[in-house]
Order: C-alpha cells, then structure tokens, then sequence
C-alpha cells in the first residue's frame, strides 16, 4: 500500500457539493507536492506534518460520472463516477439511525431504492481510536442504492434524501454520522462542553466514573458487563417476540432473570462518553463539503430536560464552527409522543420538546421539523420514517433551496394569546386551515395557583378559545404539555401544532435536579 491517502469519506460514487468550493483532504510523505485535478480545474498543495488539504473550485450545475484524480509525482489515486448534487449530514441517534430495512414499510421501499437518486456514505461506528479503527474506515465508502446496499442506510436520511432529489433534479448524497443512545454531549467537544457549567456537568459525570480506577479495572469491568449483554438481550428479544403486544420492561427483565444494566460502563472506551463520538465519528468527517445538516436526537438527554437549550445550541455551534461556517443551516427534528407500558409520565420529553422549538425560535437558519403525531406507543422507535424525513425536506425546501413558503412547511406554531369570554383565545402562526383531527383535546387551563385543568377548546377560524370552568380566573394554558398524547390541532398540511405552554415558569416537574430548579 502506498503513503499518498484521501481521507476515507473520498472514494468511487461519492458526492461533492454543488455551487461550494470543496474541501478534499489525506496523508502522504513530508516534502512531496500533491496535485488535485477535477472537472477541469487543478490545485497543488505542499505536504506538511504528513498531511495535506486542498479547496477545489465549486461546480455550480449538478453532473454525474465526473472523476478525481489525486497524484504526488510518485503515486496517483483515481475516484470514479462522483456526482456533483446536495450533500447532507445526518445526524443523532437511535431514530435516525433506525435502518430502511427495520422501518415501515421499508422492504417494500428497498425494492425501488435504486430508482432514487441517492447516495450514502456511513462514518464507521467505532467507539475508540486503535489500529483497527483505520483499518475498519479505510473498508467503508460511498454507496449506490440498491435493494441490497439501502438495507442499512438510516431511513430518515433516505426519505430526506429521496424527496430533495425528486424535487431538485439532482442527486443527493447522505453522510450518516449517527449512534443510538448517544446523548447530545457524545457529540460535542470536552473543549467546549466545558465552558459552561450545565454542559460541564457531562464532562464531570465521566471524570467521576474513572475516579480511583485505572484503565485495568474498567476493562474488566467493561468485560464483565458484555459477557452479560450477550446473555441477557437475547432473552430480552425472545420475551418481546412472545409478547408483542402485552409485553411489559418489568416483565421482560424478570424473564432475562437480572434488572437491567444498561448504559455500558462509562469511560475511555464508551461511545456514550462526552465528547466520544465527536472525536471517533465527527471529526473524521469534517469538513467534507455539505449543504448542511439534518438531526434527530433528544431522547437521551431526558433527564437533564433543563439544559438541553444550552446543549442543542452548543452542538449547533460547534458543528458549524468545525465546518468554518456560522450559516450552515441545521434541520431537525422535534421529539414525537412516547411513553412505555406502566410508566410514569413525568412531562420530561414536554421540556426536550419545548426547548426544540426555543432553539429554532432563536438560532438562525434553523429548521423545525414537528412529528408530534408520529410517536408510538411503547415504542421509543417509531417505525413510520417517511413522513419524518419529509417533513425534514419541506425544511429544507423553505429555509435552504427557498422553494416553499413557510406556511407550507410548517404547521401551527403558538405565536400569543388574549383573554376573552373568561378563557384564552390562542394566536398561531401559520394556521392557514386550522382543523382538528376528532375532538379538539390536549388543552389545559391553570389560574394563579398553577394548578391545571382539562379545558373546553374549538377553532374560531386561524385561533382556538379554550375555557375550564373549574378556572375562574386563568393565567395559564398549555397544549399537548405531555409525554404521550393524541395530536389533535392541524394546519392544513396536515402537520401538528407544535406542543406548547404560555408561560416557562409555570411548572417545575419533580425530573428536574435541585440544581435546575435552582436556577
């Protein structure tokens, strides 16, 4: 094998980035010239320190088929069939890492995946760096869709990806940058987590559970807890595949014979890790030239509800800042409904939800998607993907490409109130064709006392009157201020009305440390 290396993202059928000058980057031997030829331009650039990095000129019209071409005077790597189109991370964990070929409908969708004009490219899952980590990433590379090859392509990324070609005449190219459980803080800098106390808290928590151990003891402990993983999940799937529909968490442990112990211990070697994935996944990806990013996480951080603003924000800025560019627009997803058989709804996922909507609200050239109605019952996955990778492009369309106006991308957002007739009447923005989907409910009424009651609500045109007569004087209203729930309020394309509450200060739920409370 020889010296002169692209970095592993560059390979036969990849996508470059149209109408951006791109960033192509590797290794190979101090003092050599690396000369970089594509679409009729050539860069040279010296090697220093064994890397070297170049900017090729933007392709400004969308082509296939193109080839780059990388030589040192001494080696020459060749890359074949390249599309110049629209080229998007995605993101976060568990639901976008969710494969077609597990998602609703997704064996029907894989039989016609290779008419759509996507590519992918996974960044290699490795929790930590060692020799087999770039053995493993050198194994990867872009790939074509097909029945086969689109099996494990994130299906949010897919749906995203299939609907922006379509509507852009292009090819698409997806980078899945994503791990299950991991929480926001797994993909943000220990450099940055530690600038602010509350995200400093991340950081700690890792610090703490390697007090006193060496890396000996954590190994051993990190064995012991896979030898048990691998008895005790196969019994967990047998318990589910026998109780499909009555299955219960409490049940299923006691059929695996221990409680669970899940998350893996924390350390050096856990993708849950601070800071972990960014260093493992992330950067081994940036700054490959993109049109932006799409995200879908939220559910790990639940139980810090009351920092996940500062959180949300700190990887938006972290993520644009390692990609030199404080306007890369950043799409995602608002958490959906969910709650588990016997599970105490303690209103935790209502302040991930809510401070979803806050950091769109206030971070510039960011997009909402809201998949409220798409949650499911005992099912922290929902399966039902496409709608949420659409609704991610309508983002896309509106706030990138700026081909849909915003009433036509979102549904009913909460803009203020008035009080009238004894109860609320609630201003949205876009509520173009306000309707509800059955009984008008999820609406609850509280007085000074803060104490909330079920109210009365119907459309009046683009506002909802909402009253409780068990209110006499309301000062409070919320909407969907739940867990799990029925959306109930829609725009007329068909989105749901965001969750929300007229006033943050309204409750603190017991999920809440002292510390948050305090605050």
């Amino acid at each position: 094998m020889g010296m002169l290396h692209a970095a592993a993202i560059f390979s036969n059928h990849m996508v470059f980035q149209r109408g951006k000058p791109v960033n192509i980057w590797g290794t190979d031997v101090d003092g050599r010239e690396v000369t970089v030829k594509f679409n009729g331009e050539t860069v040279k650039t010296a090697v220093r320190r064994h890397k070297w990095s170049v900017i090729i000129p933007a392709a400004d019209k969308y082509a296939e088929e193109l080839v780059l071409v990388i030589s040192d005077g001494a080696e020459t790597v060749i890359f074949t069939d390249i599309a110049v189109g629209e080229v998007w991370l995605a993101g976060g964990q568990s639901n976008m890492e969710l494969e077609l070929q597990n998602s609703l409908n997704g064996g029907e969708e894989l039989k016609k995946s290779s008419e759509s004009n996507v590519r992918f490219y996974y960044t290699k899952k490795n929790a930590f760096i060692d020799d087999y980590f770039f053995i493993d990433e050198q194994n990867g590379g872009w790939q074509l869709p097909s029945e086969e090859n689109s099996k494990v392509w994130s299906a949010v990324g897919y749906y995203f990806a299939k609907k922006l070609a379509a509507d852009l005449h292009c090819t698409v190219g997806i980078i899945g940058c994503n791990w299950g459980g991991t929480s926001a803080s797994a993909w943000i800098s220990r450099e940055m987590l530690v600038t602010d106390p509350d995200t400093k808290t991340y950081v700690d928590e890792l610090d703490e559970a390697m007090s006193g151990k060496s890396e000996k003891d954590y190994l051993e402990e990190l064995e012991d807890y896979r030898r048990w993983e691998e008895q005790w999940q196969p019994k967990i799937n047998e318990y589910y595949a026998k109780h499909p529909k009555d299955g219960n968490w409490e049940d299923a442990q006691k059929y695996a014979g221990s409680p669970s112990r899940y998350p893996e211990p924390l350390g050096p070697r856990s993708p849950f890790r601070a800071g972990g994935v960014y260093e493992t996944m992330l950067k081994r990806v940036m700054p490959y030239t993109i049109a932006g990013f799409i995200y879908y996480q939220g559910e790990s951080d639940d139980h810090k509800p009351g920092t996940y603003y500062k959180l949300l924000k700190m990887l938006i800025e972290q993520w644009r800042t390692d990609w030199n560019d404080d306007t890369l627009p950043f799409l995602f997803v608002q958490l959906p409904f969910h709650i588990d058989e016997g599970v105490e709804d303690r209103k935790h996922w209502c302040l991930i939800r809510e401070a979803q909507l806050r950091v769109h609200q206030t971070v510039a050239n960011t997009g909402l998607a809201v998949i409220l109605d798409k949650g499911e019952f005992h099912n922290i996955h929902p399966l039902d993907k496409a709608p949420v990778g659409e609704r991610l492009e309508l983002q896309a369309l509106c706030h990138v490409y700026g081909k849909l106006s915003a009433d036509k991308a979102y549904g009913p957002v909460y803009k203020c109130y008035t009080v009238s007739d004894g109860g609320f009447l609630l201003e949205f923005s876009y509520a173009e064709g306000l309707y509800s989907d059955g009984e008008l409910t999820g609406f609850e009424i509280a007085g000074e006392d803060r104490v909330y009651y079920p109210a009365k609500a119907e459309i009046r045109g683009d506002k909802v009157f909402v009253k409780s007569d068990k209110v006499k004087t309301p000062k409070y209203v919320r909407y969907q201020w739940v867990n799990y729930g029925k959306a109930t309020l829609f725009g007329k394309n068909k989105i749901p009305a965001s969750p929300f509450r007229t006033s943050r200060d309204d409750v603190i739920p017991a999920i809440l440390s002292e510390k948050e409370k305090n605050k």
